[in-house]
Order: C-alpha cells, then sequence, then structure tokens
C-alpha cells in the first residue's frame, strides 16, 4: 500500500495492555500509528519500534487525555504522518478495588476524567478533524469501554462502571451525530482481560480471582481484543456504528 494511502490512526493508552496490542495489530494490517501515552515512555517507544517492525510508521507522544491541550497536541502530531482516519479511545484506568464508600473522592474524580473525560475530548478533536463537513476524509472512531458497564462492577470499583455506561451512551449518540459527517463510532467492551490495569489498581491477581464467573472459564488475553478493535475500523464494517461490541467471555 502507497504510504501516501495508509490509515493513519491515534490510540491512546498505547504503551501498554490493549492499546498496544491495538498498535501492533493495526500495524501489521496497514495504518500508521500514533501512539499517545501519559507515563512509560520506554514502553510506548518500544511499542512504536514493534509497529515499525511490521512496515508502520509509528510516533509515541506523551499526552494526558484529560488536558484539552495535550490532546491537541496528539492529534497535530498526528497530522504529520497525513489526514487521520481513525480514533481508538483506550485510554482507562480504575485506581482502587473495593466499596464505594471506601473510594476516594480523589480517585473517584481522576477515575471519570480519565475513562469518561478523556474520551469525550478525544471524540470532540476527532469529530473537529475527520468530519468531511469541516474539511476531513471521514473516518471511524472506536471507543473502549467495558463489560462492566452493564454488570456495574459492585465491590469492585462502581465508579469505574458508571464512566463506561457513560462512554457507551457518548458511543450511541456521537454515531447519530455524525452519521451525516462521513465518521462512524462504535465501541468494544471487554470483560477481564490481563492487563496491567489490575496491579495499577492494587490487585494484581484478580483475573485469575474472578475467572470462575466467567462463561468461558478465563480472562481475556489483549490480543483477543485488539482484532474487534481493528475490525471496527475497517472499511468492511462500513454498515457499522453506535453498536458496542462486547468481548467478555460470555459475561
Amino acid at each position: 500500500m502507497p504510504t501516501s494511502r495508509r490509515p493513519v490512526t491515534v490510540i491512546t493508552g498505547a504503551g501498554r495492555g490493549i492499546g498496544a496490542a491495538t498498535a501492533r495489530h493495526l500495524a501489521g494490517t496497514g495504518h500508521d500509528v500514533v501512539l499517545g501515552y501519559r507515563r512509560d515512555r520506554a514502553a510506548a517507544e518500544s511499542v512504536a519500534a514493534q509497529a515499525a517492525g511490521h512496515g508502520a510508521r509509528a510516533v509515541a507522544v506523551r499526552a494526558d487525555v484529560t488536558d484539552e491541550d495535550d490532546v491537541d497536541r496528539l492529534f497535530d502530531a498526528a497530522a504529520e504522518l497525513g489526514p487521520v482516519t481513525g480514533v481508538v479511545a483506550n485510554a482507562g484506568a480504575t485506581l482502587h478495588v473495593g466499596d464505594l464508600a471506601d473510594t476516594s473522592v480523589e480517585v473517584i474524580r481522576r477515575v471519570l476524567d480519565v475513562n469518561l473525560l478523556g474520551v469525550l475530548l478525544c471524540c470532540r478533536r476527532a469529530a473537529r478533524t475527520m468530519s468531511t463537513r469541516r474539511g476531513g476524509s471521514g473516518g471511524a472512531i472506536v471507543t473502549v469501554s467495558s463489560a462492566a458497564a452493564t454488570l456495574g462492577s459492585a465491590h469492585e470499583y462502581v465508579h469505574y462502571a458508571a464512566a463506561k455506561a457513560g462512554v457507551d451512551a457518548l458511543t450511541i449518540g456521537l454515531a447519530k451525530e455524525l452519521a451525516g459527517d462521513g465518521i462512524r463510532v462504535n465501541a468494544v467492551a471487554p470483560g477481564t482481560v490481563r492487563t496491567e490495569i489490575h496491579a495499577a489498581a492494587g490487585d494484581p491477581g484478580r483475573p485469575e480471582r474472578v475467572a470462575a464467573r466467567i462463561p468461558l472459564g478465563r480472562p481475556g488475553e489483549v490480543d483477543e481484543i485488539a482484532p474487534a478493535i481493528g475490525w471496527l475500523l475497517d472499511p468492511r464494517a462500513s454498515y457499522i456504528s453506535g453498536a458496542v461490541l462486547r468481548v467478555a467471555g460470555g459475561l
């Protein structure tokens, strides 16, 4: 595929977990990728190098998705590779496992900011950038929600579940809002997946601990989530918008 015709996809939270797996998958299917990360530059640059190994142009950009200026900088960096055609709003965090009554307001605010406000800001900039009505070339947005949005995650992180329910509502509403602008909007809702998000919340063994409640009997792997995201970005999914694709082992 000629370099000038390659899709250019922005991925947030791309230094680890589902975001990193998505970057590798998309690079292997012909995308150039811009990898947003918040803290771990070395990890993001390692993912960029892996993507480059697939023949992709890959750039790692430090960006806090809760900061409008950082989001703009992320998309401006992507524009240097060509017209942005895809966005994966993946950055997320739970930060704490426990009852809501035992969760600090500081943690609640941060979780809402990262998981909902961050997605809103990325989608807002994506709409401004990709809308054919505004001079863009169209494209697709995939938000990363969670099965928690409908399960509620009692005694674990209802604050996170509430934020992800907001992501589902955003996905459905924005799909309708941008349908005439050449932009499809969909979500992938993973279940329990082996990533660092559990350790960051203080419960590294959670995937194995909850495996018994998953109908398929095991946690998911990041490489089982990334292809679902890639498919929703693909032109072959051209009649799909406003969908929340559950990838949760039967939950």
